[in-house]
């Protein structure tokens, strides 16, 4: 039986998305491994589980004495599976007969073979020393990045069986970089038969208001979801822009990025002509060194004013080795981008502050460079390097909270939308400045924000720097003084 909502009570009856997945996973002749079901919020996916585990725990797939869980984000999403298969228990005397439901430790045990399923969360342990036949994974699409504990802890669980099987049903993550993008995209590419994936989704450029979009990503629509609801939202994001990518992301379910970048791809192009590289050898040069952790991106942006725009040139660094690696995780061609010349790579498998300290010495050779921003932490293994060499730089220590960055920020904000720059397209510093994300304060000042971008910034962070040491244009065009104050020499 139906135990909530506006069937209460009636024979559970699957709709035809349900039942077409059912039949694709279970009558899968190469037997099936993993399985995917993505749909937009609110078309019976907590119903959709609950029936799956309850298939194998008293169902015709019951496996003697075999595991099964459900794992969810949170405690009380875990909490809802649950509930939902315990009340479908309650509700059928022969149901009943065939459990016994333990609500101190979200348990339900399967008598006939003996079959155990536990709701698990990633805010709990449970997960680990525990070997489950079957995995449901609830909401995957809300994890961010590749890689999570908890979602390691149940795979890896799962290596004591041979006949193991991962269910994953869930909106879509907002970037192709999480992990459940990376799975749905690995089931599409690797045409695997033993996986199992159905998405319904609108179309990228569907109009928030095309009622054929609505019901690409609700399979449910009109049935046990409410046609109102969507319309109401719907409405809503087409009149608020603010609404518009949470509506495309839960409803339409596309991987749209909830929060905003700090600029719009829109903006960036509009200032993605060609750079002059004489400008910098004949005008004043800015720049910013953003370093990186052992094996990540190490950038450098110089800026400099030919009496009209701002140019922009980039320099970025990763270790040699691994490479490849790290670009299948980020999901960033650093490989491509190499071999294209966008990226140095220097020798071994952390960052080489010798070389890099040497390409900079070459790359600022014959430049009037007047001030150089860097951030202190690990930066005097940088300067250590450049004093060996005899490289002695105008340099300006530069804070990434927001004392330093919100003046900054808004600068660089200024210049992009006044489409006062030439970054001819550089296509690392596009993919950082399209990962970056903005922090605010209760005063309204901003600063770039490492843990909540979506990928790598550090190019974003080397050219904000680079704009805080700039010299800022008056009304009049002429130049006022320095945003950050003061420069210290190297000596």
């Amino acid at each position: 039986m139906v135990p909530e909502g506006a069937l209460i009570g009636q024979k559970v009856c699957l709709d035809v998305f349900q039942e077409v997945f059912f039949y694709a996973v279970f009558d899968n002749k190469h037997t099936t491994r993993r399985a995917f079901l993505s749909i937009a919020r609110k078309n019976a996916k907590t119903a959709t589980i609950a029936c799956l585990l309850l298939v194998f725990v008293c169902g015709p797939e019951a496996k003697l004495n075999s595991r099964l869980i459900s794992g969810a984000m949170s405690r009380d999403q875990a909490a809802e599976v649950f509930n939902y298969a315990s009340k479908m228990i309650q509700l059928s005397p022969d149901l009943t007969k065939r459990t016994r439901v333990i609500p101190s430790s979200k348990c339900i045990i399967g008598l006939s073979k003996n079959v155990e399923y536990r709701a698990v969360s990633a805010e709990g342990k449970t997960a680990h020393g525990k070997s489950p036949l079957i995995a449901i994974l609830d909401e995957v699409g809300q994890i961010r990045g590749m890689q999570s504990d908890f979602v390691d802890a149940i795979v890896t669980a799962q290596g004591a069986y041979e006949d193991a099987m991962l269910f994953a049903i869930s909106t879509q993550a907002p970037n192709d970089s999480d992990l459940y993008s990376c799975w749905l995209d690995d089931a599409k590419e690797s045409r695997d038969k033993r996986i199992v994936s159905h998405v319904y989704a609108a179309e990228p450029d569907a109009d928030v208001l095309d009622k054929k979009a609505w019901y690409a990503a609700n399979p449910a629509l009109g049935k046990f979801r409410s046609l109102k609801d969507v319309e109401e939202q719907a409405d809503r994001a087409s009149r608020m822009p603010s609404f518009e990518p949470t509506f495309r992301n839960l409803v339409l379910n596309q991987r749209v990025e909830l929060s905003s970048p700090f600029i719009s791809k829109g903006v960036w192009i509009l200032n993605s002509g060609e750079i002059n590289e004489a400008a910098f050898f004949e005008n004043p040069v800015y720049a910013g060194i953003d370093l990186s952790a052992k094996n990540d991106l190490t950038a450098m942006v110089l800026v400099c004013h030919d009496g009209e725009r701002w140019h922009v040139k980039p320099m970025f660094w990763t270790p040699e080795k691994g490479l490849r690696d790290r670009a299948k995780q980020d999901r960033a061609p650093y490989d491509i981008w190499h071999k294209e010349g966008f990226i140095r790579t220097v020798p071994g498998a952390s960052i080489d502050y010798k070389s890099v300290g040497h390409d900079i010495a070459d790359a600022l050779d014959g430049m009037d460079v007047q001030a150089v921003a860097f951030d202190r932490w690990r930066f005097d293994l940088l300067e250590k390097e450049l004093k060996d060499i005899g490289v002695y730089l105008p340099l300006v220590p530069f804070g990434q909270g927001f004392r330093d960055m919100a003046p900054a920020i808004d600068s660089l904000e200024t210049m992009l939308l006044n489409e006062q720059m030439l970054h001819g397209a550089n296509p690392v510093l596009t993919m950082c400045m399209a990962n970056a994300r903005i922090e605010q304060d209760a005063a309204g000042n901003r600063k770039l924000n490492k843990q909540k971008a979506t990928g790598r910034i550090d190019g974003a962070v080397a050219l904000a720097m680079a704009v805080g040491v700039t010299p800022q244009i008056n009304d009049s065009g002429d130049f006022d003084g320095f945003l950050q104050q003061p420069i210290r020499a190297s000596n």
